[in-house]
């Protein structure tokens, strides 16, 4: 499904990915770990293309989207999670899904995929996406966002950053949830072990170059200094 050939990005004179190489497989989990400042965020947006790779090649279901925007690999079923999501005043939860869905949903399909991220539907569907909502109601919010739109890859950067401990729980339920029922693939950018645990794969990333990939199951102790990677709280 995706490929990365020997992707180098530099910035202010920085290199931050050194030679990136690594697959995955459709309806595959993998999360990306390691040190903060090791080229985690930076990946995903080049994935997504936020970011423009200095050298190298991205490929999706094997056409080659190195050059292509943002605009057009979304097209082809590519989306992304924001550390922080994005607040739109003036636009309903239920606007937001229209919008994923790319058609209008009834009231009840609506709830039916809040439900599915464990949002109290109708306390929900008629609120506006704004400061109003919580960083965890925001989160799940966004992944239903997501969901409505099927993509074939989603990309989610550091989804646990800001929010709380109830949130963080059901945020573990809703990747489990989408790990069991996967008709896509997803990539996670975290430092949490309860993300990393549920993952089919883990993509350590040090100094801007992969250090390991460590298959799901095997103790994560088995990392390169996993004592740096565990840089956030544990929730």
């Amino acid at each position: 499904m995706l490929e990365l050939k020997n992707v180098n990005f530099s910035a202010d004179g920085k290199q931050i990915l050194k030679d990136i190489c690594f697959s995955l497989d459709e309806g595959k989990f993998i999360a990306i770990t390691g040190p903060n400042g090791s080229g985690k965020s930076t990946l995903a947006k080049i994935i997504m293309g936020i970011e423009k790779p200095d050298s190298g090649q991205i490929l999706f279901n094997g056409e080659d989207i190195t050059g292509y925007t943002i605009d057009q690999r979304a097209r082809l079923g590519i989306s992304f999670g924001f550390q922080q999501p994005v607040r739109f005043k003036g636009i309903t939860v239920h606007d937001l899904l229209n919008l994923s869905a790319r058609e209008k949903l009834s009231s009840k399909e609506a709830c039916n995929i809040l439900a599915t991220v464990g949002l109290c539907a109708n306390s929900y569907v008629d609120r506006e996406v704004n400061a109003s909502l919580s960083g965890g109601e925001l989160k799940r919010i966004e992944i239903a966002s997501v969901i409505t739109r099927g993509t074939k890859l989603t990309i989610f950067d550091e989804p646990e950053a800001g929010i709380d401990l109830w949130s963080f729980n059901n945020l573990i339920k809703v990747f489990n949830d989408m790990r069991e029922k996967l008709s896509g693939s997803i990539i996670v950018i975290s430092h949490q072990e309860r993300i990393l645990n549920i993952a089919d794969e883990i993509v350590l990333l040090a100094d801007g170059r992969i250090e390991k990939i460590v298959p799901h199951g095997e103790p994560l102790e088995s990392f390169i200094n996993m004592q740096d990677v565990r840089t956030c709280c544990k929730l």
